[in-house]
């Protein structure tokens, strides 16, 4: 095979014209054979295969730096950069990441698992390039998508301002941007991507000297071509207003054209925007059918593109059902969501609500704003959004609803940790700052029947803004309904066992390991973890000699933290307390039992912990 003698893109860079679609074909067969086998994102990297290959024929990643918007399609680039040996172990424990890791390789200029950020990183890093007196390429490449994020314009509108020469590649697999049809704009993209016609236009330029605009005849030639440019090319002059040179659109399956506007577009020596059309899922035809289904996908057959293993019940689908549910019985209730309505499982819901189902793309501070403004007309706004993207509305978490005391019900998906996408995506901040915001109400379901339950309070019965937290997958062993701000699962009286959500599964096995070697340790469950106070937390911790807090989320700030102040407050601080998190480390790709196991936040490492802590005591 021609892509096993490929270790660098040096060698990319090496290899003949004529063997690029062979190279290209044998990509996206070791992306299928592989991913099929690991789970992944799938049809995002078939449609950057060409794309890819076009950038490292053209640039050095090992001194260029490549910045990757959201970063979920840099498969090809690692298997370029010298890493498809390690391809077994992706989003695997220790493995090789999913994303963009700079630790991983010096051809990773910058980590990337969030959409947006491209382009004022790579701002960024040519203003550092200038002023250090260095010479190398700045490209950043983002998808249309991505270009729904506010902060996206805020980085163009500044790059194409600065002078600075950077690249800005838009990946277009045809959601947004460009409507243009037929062959006359086809013809023009053609023409317009050509090296020869920005040779003309300066040549032509020069004719009416230093200062052409002065010259009635260029100026009316300029209109005349500006009006042809915005009724034949709109996408164009957005770009061009912000002050980019614009190139494109080109075709991202066509290796030469792409190489030719790569090498324009590096010539031109200021901001470029080079505008590529490609297809997701391009060459696979299961992919190609259906983008969004592997977008990011499961293990499947390779031939067939049949999952390995269906999906069952899980907190998002359960949730995406109730809230149907509630809003067949109240017409205020409407669902918002930030490009993840398969995700969040609200898909059946825009299909039966259309008219009160809002997708407002990648743009959570807009959502978490829009849903305010809807709260403060009297609806029943329920934001469904992942934990790790809320993060990026919290400004408006705070000045939008908190402020405000607005009725906004927030359904935080994704809590805890998540597995194979690792560090970038793991819900692991919401309980330090969603109980530290005035007002808020923070309710943690650990079963299907609680997330119904608390959904309905959240919408009916309590006041103010009310955040419903739930994990990825189904529920565990624990599929209970215990009422009450803190219940008791299990009694105790030689320690107790404090957690919140699924972990709730650990907690409880925990107290059955320590239950045979002769320790009654009691499980309280915390089903909401904002507010909290010396009156919610009462008597249930007198007299308690060990406490242990289990939770999946970093230490400064934890509940845990929050709970032991308390209970000093109050006088009924236990004589031993373990705080049982992450502490200060990001928690890598991995399995979730695997993650747990190396966290101590399994049942064994939990029980150990306890029998220890009572040695001590002893």
């Amino acid at each position: 095979m021609l892509l096993e003698s490929i270790h660098s893109p040096a060698e990319v860079r090496a290899l003949p014209d004529g063997q690029l679609p062979q190279l290209c074909q044998e990509l996206r067969e070791f992306l299928v054979k592989s991913v099929s086998e690991t789970g992944g994102h799938l049809a995002s990297n078939l449609g950057a295969v060409e794309l890819t290959v076009a950038i490292h024929r053209v640039f050095d990643t090992e001194r260029d730096r490549l910045i990757f918007d959201v970063g979920h399609q840099c498969y090809v680039h690692k298997i370029l950069t010298g890493r498809r040996e390690a391809f077994s172990t992706l989003r695997q424990l220790d493995g090789l990441s999913g994303f963009p890791k700079p630790r991983e390789s010096v051809h990773d200029a910058f980590i990337a698992g969030h959409a947006s950020n491209s382009v004022s990183v790579a701002l960024g890093m040519a203003r550092a390039r200038t002023l250090r007196g260095e010479d190398y390429c700045v490209l950043a490449l983002i998808g249309d998508g991505a270009l729904t994020g506010g902060l996206a314009y805020e980085g163009l509108n500044n790059a194409g301002v600065s002078g600075e020469p950077l690249i800005v590649i838009l990946n277009d697999n045809g959601m947004s941007i460009d409507p243009n049809v037929g062959a006359m704009p086809s013809h023009l993209a053609r023409l317009r991507s050509r090296p020869a016609y920005y040779h003309f236009k300066k040549w032509y330029r020069g004719l009416f000297g230093a200062r052409p605009m002065r010259n009635p005849l260029y100026r009316f030639n300029h209109k005349v071509k500006t009006f042809l440019k915005r009724s034949l090319f709109p996408g164009s002059t957005l770009f061009e207003d912000m002050g980019f040179t614009y190139l494109g659109p080109v075709d991202g399956h066509d290796l030469a054209r792409l190489c030719d506007a790569l090498n324009w577009a590096k010539e031109l020596n200021c901001p470029v925007v080079v505008h590529v059309h490609t297809v997701k899922g391009k060459g696979v035809s299961f992919a190609e059918r259906n983008p969004d289904m592997y977008h990011g996908v499961g293990p499947f057959d390779p031939d067939t593109g049949l999952l390995k293993k269906t999906g069952g019940e899980t907190f998002s689908s359960v949730f995406g059902r109730a809230l149907a549910d509630f809003a067949g019985e109240d017409r205020r209730v409407c669902a918002v969501t930030a490009a993840m309505a398969e995700g969040t499982g609200l898909a059946g819901f825009a299909k039966s609500f259309p008219d009160r189902f809002f997708d407002v793309g990648i743009a959570e501070g807009h959502g978490v704003t829009m849903s305010a403004g809807m709260a403060a007309q009297g609806l029943l706004p329920v934001f469904a959004v992942y934990s790790t993207f809320l993060q990026r509305g919290y400004d408006m978490l705070i000045h939008d609803v908190a402020l405000e005391k607005l009725h906004v019900v927030l359904a935080v998906d994704r809590v805890g940790l998540v597995g194979a996408d690792g560090e970038t995506h793991h819900g692991c901040f919401d309980p330090l700052f969603l109980p530290a915001l005035p007002g808020y109400t923070v309710l943690c379901p650990a079963s299907f029947a609680e997330l119904r339950r608390m959904l309905r309070r959240a919408l009916f019965e309590l006041e103010g803004p009310v955040a419903v937290r739930y994990p990825r997958g189904g529920e565990g062993a624990y599929q209970g309904d215990a009422e009450g701000p803190l219940a008791r699962l299990r009694p105790g009286e030689d320690a107790v066992i404090l957690t919140y959500g699924v972990l709730v599964n650990q907690a409880l096995e925990a107290a059955d390991l320590l239950e045979k070697k002769g320790v009654r340790a009691g499980v309280l469950k915390l089903n909401q973890i904002a507010p909290l106070d010396g009156e919610t937390l009462g008597d249930f911790f007198e007299n308690t000699n060990i406490l242990l807090v289990l939770e999946d989320c970093f230490g400064a700030g934890c509940v845990g933290q929050r709970v032991a102040a308390i209970l000093a407050e109050t006088g009924r601080a236990p004589k031993k307390l373990i705080l049982r998190n992450l502490g200060g480390t990001f928690a890598p790709e991995g399995g979730v039992a695997q993650l747990e196991a190396r966290f101590g936040l399994d049942a064994a490492s939990v029980a150990e912990a306890v029998e220890e802590a009572m040695g001590r005591e002893r």
